[in-house]
């Protein structure tokens, strides 16, 4: 566990904006926003954290300022585009000595997960300045953790430029294992889903997936977990297949000219996009 004098600040970065699922944080889950059910996840870890929504300045999102005091969180607005300014800001207003990045579109995370990420940090506190489960990921997509010094989220801050750096948080940090110490935790099982399981919500299928788990699993037991998930998808073999056609995209396919450190196949087009000349950016 971590010393009593670190505060541990997760960081929730959410906005309405979607290039491809507008309002996605705000669909309902049983009865609930997607934002609350995750909020709801993160609160069951066993770590003793504050949690806070980081939204835009953007008057389309004074929702999720509203949605986060029904839920009784603190939030931060800043920049739309300049995630990075975002959560910096955010982490030195709430006075974070540790920031953990949790992305809003991760509500059938695990919380067992993000504790064996914090507990892998503090085993080797001084050691790394940051520890994912990103490089290279090995999890269920949908299960990103991230922590980091507030000293490594600053020089980020400090010396990042590149627009894929302000618009991805921490890709300056990753990026970089010349300047900083990063630290990476696997799956146990040597298994490897990261491309071939999405928990993720981006596209409409993905919401009808993550809707479809909880409809199964939340009556039974609300704490769920990533291998109730799977156990699940080889039960209903069904449900796995409502968004495995979007299992492996994500945000890389746009940037692989860019990123030293992600390979081809850590990433793949949407389905719609291998016919396409033109991509947009990743929402």
């Amino acid at each position: 566990m971590n010393t009593m004098t670190e505060k541990i600040v997760i960081i929730v970065q959410a906005r309405m904006a979607s290039s491809r699922l507008p309002g996605k944080v705000m669909l309902p889950i049983l009865g609930k926003s997607l934002l609350a059910r995750m909020i709801e996840r993160l609160q069951m870890m066993q770590h003793k954290a504050d949690i806070i929504i980081a939204t835009s300045e953007n008057e389309e999102d004074d929702v999720i300022v509203k949605e986060a005091l029904e839920l009784n969180i603190p939030s931060y607005r800043g920049s739309l585009g300049n995630l990075l300014d975002r959560h910096y800001q955010a982490a030195r207003r709430f006075k974070a000595d540790i920031v953990l990045k949790i992305p809003s579109d991760c509500p059938l995370i695990d919380p067992r997960i993000i504790d064996q990420v914090l507990e892998y940090f503090f085993a080797n506190r001084g050691k790394y300045d940051y520890v994912s489960n990103l490089h290279p990921a090995t999890w269920p997509d949908g299960n990103d953790v991230e922590v980091m010094t507030m000293a490594c989220l600053k020089q980020a801050w400090e010396n990042a430029g590149r627009p894929l750096e302000l618009e991805h948080t921490t890709p300056y940090i990753w990026e970089n294992p010349l300047i900083f110490s990063i630290g990476n935790v696997s799956w146990k099982t040597g298994l490897d889903y990261s491309m071939s399981h999405r928990f993720t919500i981006d596209y409409p299928e993905d919401y009808y997936f993550i809707e479809k788990v909880y409809s199964e699993l939340y009556p039974i037991c609300h704490q769920f977990s990533c291998q109730d998930i799977l156990n699940l998808l080889n039960r209903k073999p069904e449900i796995m297949q409502i968004n495995t056609q979007y299992a492996g995209v994500n945000w890389y396919r746009h940037h692989l000219d860019e990123l030293q450190t992600i390979l081809p196949d850590q990433t793949k087009k949407a389905p719609k996009e291998n016919s396409q000349q033109f991509e947009q950016s990743e929402a």
